[in-house]
């Protein structure tokens, strides 16, 4: 007798699933009769592998389907591992908690293939509902494992509206830094864009327009200089924006200001005597360190998260456009000095 022979191995929905033919997340929705559009053939076929495996839901599932379940899933392409985005799971956490829930997290590192396990692991236990996440605001294919299940898109949205989403404000984010400037008695305010094309780069914009419209000055596109989204690409832009002539320059990003500060170092100039700086995350790893510490706009991670779990739960609803915007709002610190002084 072999050392595993006559050892009795609970049959899983994964099992079924691979007997029949078909995804977990379908064997799931068979089982747990939820309604999902599912084709009598594909009902069949898991039906008939439920008998032939002798699969039986254990305890949880069967308490799970009378929608019982305390669980809510989130899953992520990377937001575990960045220094800043972490803090959505921290928000999405205690809200959950707040509401009696707990939180399962699948950090996926954009892998397709567990990104769809994950899915299907929840769906499996039944999960009140998931949220799936990225870690920098952008535009995303919603994945085919999430159809049937309820989902909120945090930092990140589907172009269909298909699922609600809860994402930065980039317009009011981009006005209030840009204002910052302004209020201080700066006119010539450049903006340090990024180069690749995302609602940050489109929103931000749109704010600083606006807030230049408010105090009544005419939006310059020479005043807009595209950059590398990073240290390197504000270091390389110090030339152009002094012959601008600029007093005062807003940055797409913290990183991009870090770079403007050691740029102008190396040319004898400081941060704000010679340009008040602004940027844009309040990523604190940076902007609270430099010297002087910078002026920004903060990135409201944990806000997101708690405001995914709230339109999960049905607390908290969507406009009409399907998407919540949350807050960005200004932190202001030392990076910043009035025009009348210069």
């Amino acid at each position: 007798m072999t050392k595993n022979e006559g050892v009795h191995r609970t049959v899983t929905m994964r099992d079924v699933a691979r007997e029949a033919g078909v995804s977990v997340s379908t064997v799931s929705h068979v089982v747990n009769n939820t309604g999902a559009r599912i084709g009598q053939e594909a009902r069949e076929r898991v039906r008939r592998a439920i008998d032939k495996l002798g699969y039986r839901p254990n305890a949880l599932a069967k308490n799970l389907v009378t929608g019982s379940s305390r669980f809510l899933g989130l899953v992520a392409d990377a937001i575990a591992s960045t220094p800043f985005a972490g803090q959505i799971i921290h928000g999405a956490q205690e809200e959950a908690w707040r509401h009696g829930y707990v939180l399962l997290v699948a950090n996926t590192d954009g892998n397709e293939a567990a990104e769809a396990s994950a899915i299907s692991m929840m769906l499996e236990h039944k999960v009140r509902g998931i949220l799936y996440s990225t870690w920098y605001h952008r535009e995303v294919k919603l994945p085919a494992a999430l159809a049937g299940s309820d989902t909120v898109l945090v930092n990140c949205y589907s172009p269909q509206g298909e699922v609600p989403a809860v994402v930065p404000d980039e317009v009011n984010g981009g006005h209030d830094a840009t204002r910052m400037l302004l209020s201080e008695g700066h006119r010539r305010v450049a903006f340090l864009n990024t180069r690749a094309l995302s609602p940050a780069r489109e929103g931000r914009l749109r704010g600083y327009r606006r807030a230049l419209e408010d105090f009544g000055l005419v939006f310059d596109p020479a005043k807009v200089v595209d950059v590398q989204p990073d240290q390197e690409g504000g270091y390389a832009a110090v030339g152009e924006i002094l012959a601008l002539g600029a007093t005062a320059v807003f940055c797409h990003n913290d990183r991009v200001a870090m770079g403007l500060y050691d740029g102008l170092r190396d040319r004898g100039l400081r941060v704000p005597d010679d340009l008040s700086v602004v940027g844009f995350d309040n990523q604190e790893v940076i902007a609270a360190h430099l010297q002087p510490p910078l002026s920004t706009v903060a990135l409201p991670h944990d806000e997101l998260g708690r405001h995914g779990v709230r339109v999960l739960l049905g607390i908290e609803e969507a406009e009409q456009t399907g998407r919540l915007e949350v807050n960005c709002p200004p932190v202001p610190r030392r990076s910043i000095v009035a025009a009348t002084r210069r």
